[in-house]
């Protein structure tokens, strides 16, 4: 890939959304030869499938947007930061059992708010935090 690119060569996605496509028909007519699994008796609905037939399905369904990379780089390859930036939050409810107070919980999802975005953009985190609220609106807007 040349550097300054915004999305993958045409040949080369094209290439991929290829194999893509025959991995998850390939999955799907395994996964269509499995036996049903066991209905409880007097189950409505339709029948249950397995976790990686629905894997597949959202595949298939969604191959646009997981896809979304090859096409557009602004977009990142995984959403690994969403998570990480999640984690923390749980983690905290995890060890000391929640928060005590609603306020306590949003001023802690603020401030991870804050230094994500800090990290993001590559301030330095000290500074960011003694820096007033309008001017930091003022520097993620500028």
């Amino acid at each position: 890939m040349e550097q300054g690119q915004s999305a993958v060569a045409e040949r080369i996605s094209r290439r991929i959304v290829t194999v893509y496509d025959a991995i998850v028909l390939r999955g799907l007519a395994f996964h269509e030869q499995q036996p049903a699994l066991g209905r409880r008796p007097g189950a409505r609905g339709r029948s249950a499938k397995r976790p990686g037939h629905n894997l597949l399905v959202r595949l298939r369904d969604f191959k646009t947007e997981v896809l979304r990379f090859l096409f557009d780089f602004a977009v990142p390859f995984t959403n690994n930061q969403a998570e990480q930036d999640i984690r923390m939050m749980k983690v905290k409810m995890k060890i000391s059992g929640g928060f005590r107070t609603q306020a306590g919980a949003e001023t802690f999802a603020t401030l991870r708010s804050v230094l994500s975005t800090a990290r993001k953009r590559g301030w330095n985190l000290l500074k960011t935090l003694s820096t007033t609220p309008a001017s930091l609106i003022l520097a993620l807007s500028g």
